[in-house]
C-alpha cells in the first residue's frame, strides 16, 4: 500500500556562503546540525517529458531517511503530495498507474540522474519539537538523454514539520531574505535541470514563452472552458484510483460539462466531430456512476432512517440496508481502475487532446460573445423554461415525474453553458449559473425521492420475503412521497422567481 506525504516546501537560490543564522527567527530555539546526507536520484518520465509538463515528478532515490520511488502531485503552489512505494528495479505498478492518464500507452524512461549533497539543519521550538528542516543542497545534474547535458547549483530548501503552520515558513523567508537569499525560479530541481541539461539546439529553437491570451471570440471562451474540462479529467484521475473523497463525482461532473458544452456551442464546435467524442463522455459517466448512484441512495436512506423514532424502526432494516449498500463495493475500485487503464479510456483522452489542438471550429467561433455565446445560452433556458411548464402542468405522478427529471437534466446543461458564458458575459451569466444550480438542487431533491422510493419497494419485497416486518419500510416511502410533493408545491414559486429575475435577456 502506497505511503502519502504532505509535502509543504520553498526553494531558494543559493550562492557558496552556505545557510544564513537562522536562531533569530521567531518562535526557534535551536538550530541543530543533522549531518549531511548523499542523495541519488534518477528521474522518469516519457520521451516527450509528458510528466514535466504536468508539474509530476517520478523518482527512484537512494540515500537518506526515504530511499525508494517518489511520485510528487502538486496541490497548490508550494504544496505537493510525495506519494511512496519501497525501492524496486523497476517502476512500481501503483506509481505507473498514477500516471497513467498523462503517460498512455508512452513508454516510461529514466531521463534525468540527480546526486545532491544534503547539508540539513532542524529548526526546533522550546519544547524541542521539530518546525522545519532546512537543508543547502549541492547539485550535480545529469540529462540521462538527447546526449548528456550536465548542470550543478546550489539551492537552500525549507520543509515545514508535519502539522506545521504554513505562516511559520514566512517567517524563515523574511530572515532569509535580510541576508539576501532569494526564492528559487525553478519550481523544483527537476524542473532546474531539466532547462540546463537541454541540448543547446533545443535552447536555440525554444521560442520565447508568450503570456496566455484573454479570450476575445465566442470560440476562444468555448474552448476555454472545453479545455479546463478536459484538465479536470486528467488532473482527477490519480485520486480516483486511489479512492480520493469525492473524486468520482467531480471527474463525472467535468464529462457532463464537456458534454453539455458541445451539445449548447453546437454553432462554435463542429457537432459531427463532438457526438461522437460525447458518446464516450457518456460511457466514462456511466462507468464512473456504477458506485455513485447507490452511494447517493445510501446516504439520503442512512439518513432518513437515523430521523425516524425507534418505535417506528421495526425488523432488521438497518442490516438489510448495510447489506443491499455493499453487495456491489467489493470489487467496485479494481473495476473502476480497469476503465481507466483500459484502451477505450486512453483513445478518449487522445481524443480530447487533439480536439483541443485542433478544434473544428465553425463560422459562428469568429463571432462576438455577446452576440453567439448569448443565443446559445437564451436557447438553453428556453427548453428548461418548457419543460418546467410542462412538468408544473401535469398531473401528479410518473408523468410528472418523467417531466421534472427532464426538466433538470436540462437545467444542469444550461447551468454549465452559462458557466461557459461568465468570462465573456460576466453578472448575467453568473446570476443564471445560479438559479439554474438552486433549480438543479431542488429537482435533485425531488428524482433522489424518486429513486429511493424505487430502493425501498424492492428492500420491502426482499424483507417480506425473508418474513421480516416490512412496516418500516411503508413509513419510510410515506415519507418520501410528503418529500417529494413539498417539491413540487414549492417549484412554480421558485420558477416564478428565476423567471422575475431575468438572467437572460431577450
Amino acid at each position: 500500500m502506497a505511503d502519502t506525504q504532505r509535502e509543504i516546501e520553498r526553494k531558494y537560490e543559493s550562492d557558496e556562503s552556505g545557510l544564513p543564522d537562522l536562531t533569530g527567527v521567531a518562535g526557534v530555539e535551536a538550530v541543530i546540525d543533522k549531518g549531511v546526507a548523499h542523495l541519488d536520484a534518477v528521474y522518469y518520465d516519457t520521451a516527450d517529458e509528458r510528466l514535466a509538463a504536468a508539474s509530476l515528478t517520478l523518482r527512484r532515490r537512494t540515500g537518506g531517511s526515504d530511499a525508494g520511488w517518489h511520485l510528487k502531485v502538486p496541490v497548490a503552489p508550494g504544496v505537493r503530495d510525495e506519494i511512496r512505494e519501497p525501492l524496486s528495479d523497476t517502476v512500481p505498478h501503483t506509481l505507473a498507474g498514477l500516471v497513467r492518464a498523462r503517460v498512455r500507452e508512452a513508454e516510461l524512461l529514466p531521463v534525468v540522474r540527480l546526486r545532491s549533497d544534503r547539508d540539513i539543519r532542524h529548526l526546533v521550538d522550546a519544547d524541542g519539537a521539530l518546525l522545519a528542516e532546512v537543508s543547502v543542497d549541492a547539485v550535480r545534474a545529469e540529462r540521462l538523454t538527447d546526449g548528456g547535458g550536465t548542470a550543478q547549483w546550489t539551492e537552500i530548501e525549507v520543509e515545514l514539520a508535519d502539522g506545521g503552520d504554513p505562516v511559520f515558513l514566512d517567517k524563515v523567508e523574511k530572515r532569509l531574505r535580510k541576508a539576501g537569499v532569494r526564492p528559487s525560479s525553478s519550481a523544483s530541481k527537476l524542473a532546474r535541470a531539466l532547462a540546463e541539461t537541454a541540448p543547446k539546439k533545443s535552447k536555440k529553437r525554444r521560442a520565447p514563452v508568450s503570456p496566455p491570451q484573454e479570450p476575445q471570440s465566442a470560440g476562444d471562451h468555448v474552448l476555454a472552458y472545453v479545455r479546463a474540462q478536459r484538465d479536470a479529467i486528467l488532473e482527477l484521475d490519480p485520486a480516483v484510483r486511489q479512492d480520493a473523497y469525492d473524486s468520482v463525482h467531480r471527474m463525472r461532473v467535468a464529462t457532463r460539462r464537456l458534454r453539455s458544452t458541445f451539445r449548447s456551442y453546437g454553432k462554435v464546435l463542429d457537432r459531427t466531430v463532438t457526438d461522437p467524442i460525447g458518446e464516450e463522455l457518456k460511457w466514462l459517466a456511466s462507468e464512473l456512476g456504477v458506485d455513485r448512484d447507490r452511494e447517493v441512495l445510501t446516504e439520503r436512506l442512512t439518513t432518513v432512517l437515523a430521523e425516524l423514532p425507534g418505535t417506528l424502526v421495526s425488523g432488521p432494516i438497518r442490516t438489510r440496508l448495510d447489506t443491499w449498500a455493499g453487495a456491489r463495493r467489493g470489487g467496485s475500485r479494481s473495476r473502476l481502475i480497469g476503465v481507466l487503464d483500459s484502451g477505450r479510456h486512453l483513445a478518449l483522452l487522445d481524443t480530447l487532446d487533439a480536439l483541443v489542438a485542433e478544434p473544428p471550429l465553425l463560422k459562428d467561433a469568429a463571432g462576438t460573445p455577446e452576440k453567439v455565446i448569448a443565443k446559445a445560452v437564451r436557447k438553453d433556458f428556453g427548453k428548461v423554461s418548457a419543460l418546467v411548464e410542462e412538468a408544473i402542468g401535469a398531473p401528479p405522478g410518473a408523468d410528472r415525474d418523467l417531466a421534472l427529471h427532464e426538466a433538470r437534466k436540462k437545467a444542469k446543461r444550461t447551468r454549465y453553458a452559462a458557466e461557459a458564458a461568465t468570462p465573456a458575459l460576466g453578472g448575467p451569466a453568473r446570476a443564471l449559473a445560479k438559479s439554474m444550480k438552486s433549480l438543479t438542487s431542488l429537482l435533485g431533491e425531488h428524482q433522489d425521492s424518486v429513486m429511493v422510493r424505487v430502493t425501498l419497494r424492492e428492500l420491502s419485497a426482499v424483507a417480506h420475503a425473508a418474513g421480516e416486518s416490512s412496516f418500516t419500510y411503508g413509513v419510510l416511502y410515506g415519507r418520501e412521497e410528503q418529500r417529494a410533493a413539498g417539491v413540487e408545491r414549492a417549484l412554480p414559486g421558485a420558477w416564478a422567481e428565476i423567471v422575475a429575475e431575468g438572467a437572460v435577456q431577450g
